[in-house]
């Protein structure tokens, strides 16, 4: 095992961080985690402490190390770091304070800012060269309500002292002592502020987000030389090979390596990633074209993206919220008993709505309850909101692409429910693939690394694991079923939105 190098991934995600080492094969050696607070001040609003962030991603690491043994952490060779995206901090870049909270991606407080944008008619030209939609999501915005209201951040400004970065480049700060101040361009490619084609930062964007371009990081390719991990940290010395987002990590965990081939990750929220290749596809219907990642010469490979809020968090809210079942496990069980919901269906969105509709108004909804409703029924509407939800990005991307997807490869938490993702073949009539290990975005940012540094080889050589220990599940239901329980779903989706008018600015 010594003379083999080891992979490290640091994978900072919104209610977990974690720390996992593998093979260069791909293979999980071990992994660590450690919980990570969210708070919700108001009615759509959702933050985090950006010293918690990395606290949290600090532990993951330390337990990790500890866990090693001498041989394994000699063979450490490098790292990737991969993370929740359009999560925005500002901080003094002096001695790297936070000016303000860190707000998270499901973060709606903007509503109205991104209405006045759309009203003074910018959305055209920020879609046209941003590949994003204006909307509470993105971190232009987030940006500009922190220069509102935070004084730290106008302070800090003043000074010439101010530093904004989504998470990877928050953390890459504090692993490298506070002389790596850069976000790669899979990252920065969800913030409204990065020329999809140019790959360059767009200074008008920064302005209207009243961000001084001396706060912008370096915009780096997904892959190079970013540092070392400085001394006193876990791994220390160990270099640093990779940035990626974590959709992005996760469709390379799945090594969807060629056009047209998709992934579906559930973890807090959903996410449809279709890798498009070399050639950035539009789409009128509400998905986000993305950056998925870069070569070693910095050629990009560019995604077709749909984004779901809510997803994890549904099954999460059947247990804290309502207390109808113990574990988030329990919720497969609990489904089981029934064959069907019944007609009762959960509308998962909680906080707003993504793709299609971008509603940061919208709501949750249980709709169909009868006198004989139960919370077997309410777990399986639940499961089966989010796989409808998903096969609405799926219709939306072969759509976008004139082809049927054929295949699904899922991952993410939630990906561990059968019922789910019988659910999710029968709502959308694709095969679902599921590997053997659901670890995909650590996977994707280590094999990233790996590449970097001489590690690992040829990533078309390793698909042949695709299939290894993989379950499958295939359709159980007909078309003319298919499409009539989506029409039905389209009807409850449609009576959530715009439910919550005006909110808090």
């Amino acid at each position: 095992m010594a003379d083999k190098p080891l992979l490290l991934a640091l994978d900072q995600g919104t209610s977990s961080s974690r720390a996992a080492l593998f093979d260069s094969e791909g293979h999980l050696i071990a992994s660590a985690s450690a919980p990570l607070a969210i708070h919700y001040p108001a009615d759509g609003w959702v933050e985090q402490d950006p010293r918690l962030i990395w606290q949290s991603q600090l532990q993951a690491m330390a337990d990790l190390e500890k866990a090693l043994s001498p041989e394994q952490r000699q063979a450490v060779s490098c790292c990737g770091i991969t993370n929740q995206r359009e999560t925005t901090v500002l901080w003094q870049r002096n001695d790297g304070a936070p000016c303000g909270p860190a707000l998270v991606w499901q973060d709606g407080r903007t509503a109205d800012l991104c209405r006045q944008w759309k009203q003074q008619g910018l959305e055209t030209e920020w879609r046209q060269r941003t590949g994003l939609l204006l909307d509470p999501y993105f971190s232009a915005s987030k940006i500009r309500w922190l220069m509102l209201h935070e004084a730290a951040a106008n302070a800090a400004a003043s000074r010439d002292d101010l530093c904004f970065g989504t998470v990877e480049s928050w953390l890459l700060w504090h692993l490298s002592g506070g002389t790596r101040h850069c976000s790669d361009m899979s990252n920065a490619s969800r913030t409204l502020l990065m020329d999809l084609e140019q790959r360059q930062w767009v200074d008008a964007f920064c302005e209207q987000a009243s961000l001084p371009l001396s706060a912008l990081p370096e915009l780096v390719p997904c892959r190079g030389d970013f540092g070392a991990i400085t001394k006193g940290l876990p791994f220390a010395g160990v270099p640093i090979k990779a940035l990626l987002g974590d959709q992005q990590a996760a469709t390379l965990g799945q090594l969807c390596l060629d056009p047209g081939e998709a992934k579906c990750t559930y973890g807090t929220g959903a996410f449809l990633v279709v890798n498009t290749g070399s050639v950035i596809r539009r789409s009128n219907a509400g998905l986000l074209t993305t950056l998925g990642w870069t070569d070693a010469d910095g050629t990009p490979t560019y995604c077709l993206e749909g984004s779901l809020f809510n997803a994890g968090t549904v099954v999460q809210w059947l247990r804290d919220g309502l207390g109808i079942i113990d574990s988030t496990e329990a919720i497969n069980a609990l489904a089981a008993q029934v064959d069907s919901a019944a007609g009762v269906m959960l509308v998962p969105a909680f906080t707003g709505w993504g793709t299609p509709h971008w509603d940061p108004e919208a709501r949750g909804l249980l709709i169909g309850l009868t006198r004989d409703s139960d919370r077997r029924h309410i777990a399986r509407a639940a499961l089966e909101g989010i796989a409808l939800s998903v096969a609405t990005l799926v219709h939306l991307a072969e759509t976008a692409l004139g082809q049927g997807l054929g295949e699904l490869a899922v991952d993410g938490g939630a990906a561990a429910s059968d019922p789910l993702l019988q659910a999710q073949a029968d709502s959308t009539g694709l095969r679902v693939r599921r590997p053997a290990s659901l670890e995909s975005t650590a996977r994707g940012v280590a094999l990233l690394a790996g590449m970097e540094c001489g590690a690992v080889g040829d990533l078309r050589a390793l698909q042949v694991q695709r299939v290894d220990g993989a379950s499958v599940f295939m359709p159980q239901i007909d078309g003319p079923q298919r499409n009539r329980w989506r029409e039905r779903w389209d009807d409850a989706v449609r009576r959530s939105l715009h439910w919550s008018q005006g909110g808090q600015a």
